[in-house]
């Protein structure tokens, strides 16, 4: 076996620093078993799977580190932001038609509730229906009482009340658009977002750097909107998003390990003239055991492989379904690691340091160029998701932004690999556990570090 990379070898000093950290000081670990209070800021206490007899409900993270902690100074497409598949799609979610819903949900919590917790990015399905625009899920092209979800109106209600609420975030949002010329436009300028849009007019042309994002906060273009279909911009005042956006193939087809093909609307993922990359993780029946088991080390694995297919550049926008489900640190955890590399060439953005050169990084050692790195095994194709999905209504709403909790600071995150396949993350099938269930932290980082070098030279597939 070829000698491990210094990639995951940096990263899992990283891990066992924050361990060490969080267990000082009496924090609770991701994995920790716990009560339904007991987890820290953007984590939460819950199981990974729905499904009967997967264990005790663990700590497990929600939220990402904040993408601009380390300053707003650079090009927006320097930063990354954890985004949301088929965002308004969500288990539980009442009828809005009279008939029930039975297209497959892809997350657990409302928009509103997404924002709070750091995703940035958010995926919408529009159609034309019942004199208006839905977000749906389509069967031959069309929306139905039994696939649709949500008005458009409502949800982009829900952005607008956000940035409203939160002057320095900026969100995106990209339409698989089915609407007519000039639907979603009125739909945009009703619910009070056109205020925020960022005129295609001056996106940057031919895979030019796109403004600093201080700048964007300052001139209030704070909402990108791109649509699928091309000539909108007039109808609707809406980029087309393959002049400006890469995208990976979704689903099944994009899951095959080691590799990162292109959605066939695309441009090839090399292309240099767009400069956003749009990286899709998740299978194509949507499973929230599927995420339970993905989201983490299978994750992490598709950011390099995508990196080495972009022209050695780090995805822009991750997208999963079932956000908050993962056996790791999930797609948070993913989100630092593009944003460290992104913003100071170090593996998590935990690990850079204000006002130093590029690779200067707090917790590793100045890693090289990034590694080449084996890509994880392709997934198993999903289940039907129906069984699974849990019966109860969404959870109740983060009663702060993700900035808010995770604080002005950046602190590394707590984490904690799990000794089986019984523990993880969910929203939706919370548990109360008892307290004396509660796993004692590590009595020594040396403890620690034997505990999780094995497991992560296993799951981080460091060989070359």
């Amino acid at each position: 076996m070829a000698a491990a990379s210094t990639f995951p070898l940096a990263l899992l000093l990283a891990i066992v620093a924050a361990c060490c950290v969080a267990g000082g000081e009496g924090g609770a670990l991701v994995g920790d078993t716990c009560t339904a209070s007991s987890c820290g800021a953007g984590m939460r206490c819950a199981t990974c799977s729905p499904l009967p007899g997967m264990g005790p409900p663990v700590c497990s993270r929600t939220t990402p580190l904040d993408p601009k902690a380390h300053g707003t100074d650079l090009a927006f497409n320097r930063y990354t932001w954890l985004t949301t598949h088929n965002s308004f799609a969500i288990v539980g979610s009442p009828s809005r038609t009279g008939t029930p819903i039975i297209a497959p949900p892809n997350q657990e919590d409302t928009v509103t509730a997404q924002l709070k917790n750091g995703v940035r990015g958010l995926m919408l399905d529009a159609y034309d229906f019942q004199n208006e625009v839905w977000l749906c899920h389509s069967f031959g092209g069309k929306c139905y009482n039994f696939a649709a979800y949500q008005r458009a109106m409502d949800v982009l209600k829900e952005i607008g009340a956000f940035l409203d609420a939160n002057p320095s975030e900026v969100i995106t949002v990209f339409v698989e658009d089915y609407a007519g010329p000039g639907s979603l436009g009125k739909v945009v300028g009703g619910s009070g977002l056109s205020k925020y849009l960022f005129p295609p007019a001056k996106m940057p042309k031919g895979g030019g750097d796109w403004p600093l994002l201080k700048d964007m906060i300052a001139q209030n273009h704070r909402l990108l909107m791109f649509t699928s279909k091309r000539g909108k911009d007039g109808s609707d005042g809406l980029a087309y998003e393959w002049d400006y956006v890469l995208e990976t193939q979704y689903g099944n087809d994009g899951l095959v390990g080691g590799s990162c093909p292109k959605r066939a609307e695309s441009m090839a993922m090399d292309s240099t003239k767009q400069s956003l990359i749009l990286m899709n993780f998740f299978s194509t029946n949507p499973s929230q055991s599927w995420a339970c088991g993905n989201n983490s080390a299978p994750l992490v694995a598709k950011l390099k492989a995508c990196y080495d297919a972009s022209a050695k550049r780090w995805p822009n926008f991750i997208a999963v379904d079932y956000y908050m489900r993962s056996k790791g640190g999930g797609a948070p955890l993913a989100t630092d690691v593009a944003n460290g590399r992104q913003q100071c060439g170090c593996d998590s953005i935990a690990s850079c340091k204000p006002g130093s050169a590029f690779g200067s990084c707090s917790l590793s050692s100045p890693p090289a160029a990034p590694p080449k790195m084996a890509a994880a095994s392709p997934p198993a194709a999903a289940p039907a998701p129906a069984p699974e999905m849990a019966p109860s209504s969404p959870p109740a709403e983060p009663p702060e932004t993700a900035t808010e909790a995770a604080g002005s600071a950046v602190r590394p995150a707590s984490i904690k690999l799990e000794k089986d396949d019984t523990t993880g993350t969910s929203p939706a099938d919370t548990a109360k556990s008892s307290s004396s269930n509660r796993s004692p932290h590590p009595s020594s980082c040396s403890f620690l570090f034997g505990l999780l070098l094995p497991s992560l030279l296993l799951h981080l597939f460091i060989s070359d």
